[in-house]
């Protein structure tokens, strides 16, 4: 018996050791073997990792004035799939709209999915009615931002968020599923209007440009706003800062717990202009004399553009963060074209192309003969006339004080046409002249193959109109600028740069454009004494009676010009008018060029604006003080310019008859080519399409809600129900 009952106990003992040895086994392998297995299964804590945006760097004028920045701004996130698990806790099953669609058929199809706007409604909106934090928005927005991103990406319920609201959400959110506040950076661009054109305008951040594999190194990838226009588009890898990341902590109830690490962005880098915003103000607050226009001043020394303007203009900040739909429209629609920078769109110079023509005289020996007028000249059976009835004989350096077409026909035809496009290629006219903004058109300076690819033969009535900027001779302010600096220091031809420099913010310089000479016209047949009788008949134009351009004699400097005064296709705008300029004459300081579209001659409506832009310019080097300040928008007009006269000047004591006006040369202008005399006008299709802010629908409005009696929000309510059950 006691044997018996011995081998049944150790039986017994043998069987719950076995027991234990498998339970510590089966411990092992669930503790340690497939630890992380089962840890990914249990509920609790997880790590998620969110891209913060760099800062974007700032944009400063040659001074180191700021002009662009970008200020703190906070952003109200929705993580939309975390809104649909916590609405699945608490209901049964997801709430269901459907919607129409035609397929690649034309067919009518119904879709069903998510009602993501009643999830929405019904799990995160009464915490934000409590906060009275609730906006108006794009209801239908967010059904197409969760139906083609299936909540991936945080969809952005508001982007205007106070820092008191921001404060406020911060104290009180106790557990509002899937809705987080973003820190970013909002573009400013400080003196409003001012240099528009010049800086362009900013894209909210697009998820479709992001390569997938950059997407999946963060949980949430927000990304960086980007520049679409001007200096912001052509400088965006350098501005664009240098992300960082931040590691958040959720526990088991998808609630934020802390911050785990943060990396912290970057800046971008500053970009210094070679602008002076002094001179740029000064420039834009001449040129709104005139409803449409544009003006450029260059630094004959060195090509570095110190203002260059277009009127009616727009303000960048309108489009940021996003733009209205309805301001959108106004700039777009406006017949005016705000956005369209008529500083590098090229138009018939008129009598101001004479200028390159006396230069290309000077590779043959054209320069050195007198020509006569005589009201003109023929060209087959048609006489093409003068702006005067007869200037007789006369040498170039006169032909210029006086304007004489029929001097520069005969001089131009005697010059040859390969001169004159050897001479115009070296100055750079008709080609871009890579200036970093966008936007910019070449111009065209006709030539015998040019002409032949429109079906036409060349002829010495094409030579004669290129002569006075006519016919298919086109040019942008900004050329004829750099053609002025060119005469003015004697036959350098600078590369027309603006950016002078890109720094760090730790001071390092990481790019920097020197002046760069792109031809020496002295080293290329023309010699400085010829050079400086082209330069004396400019002085002559203002200084001299009898010139074409008394009005712009100036009592603070020697200012020396050429008008020009071109006739155009357009009935309602027979005429544009144009002035190019430099002063002091000895080591000239500024070389200008002012276009005004529909104004009635050079001398009237353009050297006047010159004028002022050069005197206000030069009182800066004796010590005056402008404070620059912000602008609003230009408005654009449609009225004929006939002349612009600022305070203090007396117009009256100027003979109207030394203007320099256009000849009908329409009979010389086959029907093909008069097509091409139009302005590159811009339209809603050739800009670059701003991000444009969503208008609210019906559904999406809910900011009334914040001002009705508030019911309590209970973030963790669904447990509560779990329990009743």
């Amino acid at each position: 018996m006691v044997t018996q009952f011995r081998i049944r106990l150790y039986l017994l003992a043998l069987l719950v050791m076995a027991g234990f040895s498998l339970l510590v086994y089966r411990l092992y392998q669930i503790q340690v073997v497939e630890h992380e297995t089962y840890a990914a299964k249990v509920p609790g804590s997880k790590f998620e990792s969110v891209r913060i945006p760099g800062i974007r760097g700032e944009i400063k004028d040659r001074n180191g004035l700021t002009i662009v920045d970008s200020t703190p701004n906070y952003e109200l996130q929705f993580d939309l799939r975390q809104i649909v698990e916590a609405y699945m806790k608490t209901h049964e099953e997801l709430p269901k709209y459907t919607w129409e669609r035609f397929d690649s058929r034309g067919l009518r199809q119904k879709k069903t999915e998510t009602d993501i706007v009643r999830v929405v409604e019904e799990t995160v909106f009464p915490g934000l009615q409590e906060l009275g934090m609730l906006a108006d928005y794009s209801a239908s927005s967010m059904r197409v931002h969760y139906r083609s991103t299936r909540g991936i990406v945080p969809f952005t319920y508001r982007r205007d968020l106070s820092f008191k609201e921001f404060a406020r959400f911060a104290e009180n959110n106790i557990g509002i599923p899937g809705v987080t506040v973003t820190r970013t950076g909002r573009r400013r661009y400080l003196y409003d209007s001012l240099a528009c054109h010049i800086l362009g305008y900013m894209n909210l951040a697009d998820i479709d440009q992001v390569p997938e594999e950059k997407k999946r190194e963060f949980n949430y990838y927000v990304g960086d706003d980007y520049g679409v226009m001007g200096i912001e588009k052509t400088m965006d890898h350098y501005l664009q800062g240098k992300p960082g990341k931040l590691v958040i902590e959720k526990n088991e109830k998808g609630k934020i717990v802390g911050e785990v690490s943060r990396t912290s962005p970057k800046p971008g880098s500053d970009v210094f202009l070679t602008i002076d915003a002094r001179i740029q103000s000064i420039t834009e607050r001449a040129l709104r004399k005139v409803g449409r226009g544009a003006a450029v001043v260059v630094d004959p020394q060195s090509g570095d553009i110190l203002s260059i303007a277009s009127v009616p203009s727009f303000n960048p900040n309108v489009f940021i963060p996003e733009v209205n739909i309805d301001d959108w429209k106004r700039y777009t629609e406006d017949p005016t074209s705000p956005m369209f920078s008529r500083a590098i769109n090229p138009y018939s110079p008129g009598s101001t192309c004479k200028i390159p023509i006396a230069l290309a005289g000077c590779l043959s020996d054209s320069w050195k003969y007198r020509f006569s007028c005589g009201g003109g000249a023929h060209y087959g059976n048609k006489f093409m006339k003068c702006w005067s009835s007869g200037h007789g004989s006369v040498d170039c350096s006169t032909a210029i004080k006086v304007s004489c077409n029929g001097f520069f026909y005969r001089y131009a035809n005697h010059t040859g046409i390969r001169n004159i496009q050897t001479v115009t290629s070296l100055l750079g006219m008709g080609k871009k002249t890579g200036i970093k903004i966008t936007g910019e058109n070449p111009g065209n300076i006709p030539s015998p193959e040019w002409l032949r690819m429109q079906g036409l033969l060349w002829s010495d009535a094409f030579t004669a109109l290129v002569a006075i900027g006519q016919g298919a001779t086109e040019a942008t302010p900004l050329q004829m600028a750099s053609v002025t600096a060119t005469v003015a220091n004697g036959g350098k031809v600078y590369q027309p740069r603006i950016i002078k420099k890109v720094v760090e913010k730790n001071g390092e310089i990481v790019s920097e454009e020197p002046p760069n000479i792109k031809a020496d016209l002295t080293k290329e047949g023309i010699t400085a004494e010829q050079i400086e009788m082209i330069k004396r008949g400019m002085w002559r134009v203002v200084n001299e009676g009898g010139g074409t351009a008394g009005r712009a004699k100036s009592e603070f400097t020697v200012l020396s010009g050429k008008t020009g005064t071109a006739q155009t296709a357009n009935p309602l705008q027979p005429t544009n008018a144009w002035f190019i300029a430099f002063a002091p004459y000895e080591k000239p300081k500024y070389a200008v060029c002012v276009f005004v579209e529909n104004g009635n001659s050079g001398g009237g409506a353009a050297s006047p604006i010159a004028k002022r832009i050069i005197e206000d310019a030069t009182t800066l080097e004796q010590g005056r003080k402008i404070e620059v300040t912000a602008l609003p928008e230009a408005i654009g007009r449609t009225d004929r310019v006939m002349s612009v006269s600022f305070a203090n000047s007396d117009l009256d004591a100027f003979a109207m008859a030394d203007e320099d006006t256009s000849v009908d040369v329409a009979d010389f202008v086959p029907e093909t080519l008069q097509q091409r005399q139009r302005t590159y006008r811009s339209s809603s299709s050739s800009l670059a399409r701003p991000t444009i802010k969503q208008t609210t629908d019906r559904r999406g409005q809910v900011s009334r809600m914040n001002s009705k009696p508030k019911p309590k929000f209970r973030p963790f309510q669904w447990l509560k129900r779990k329990k009743n059950r």
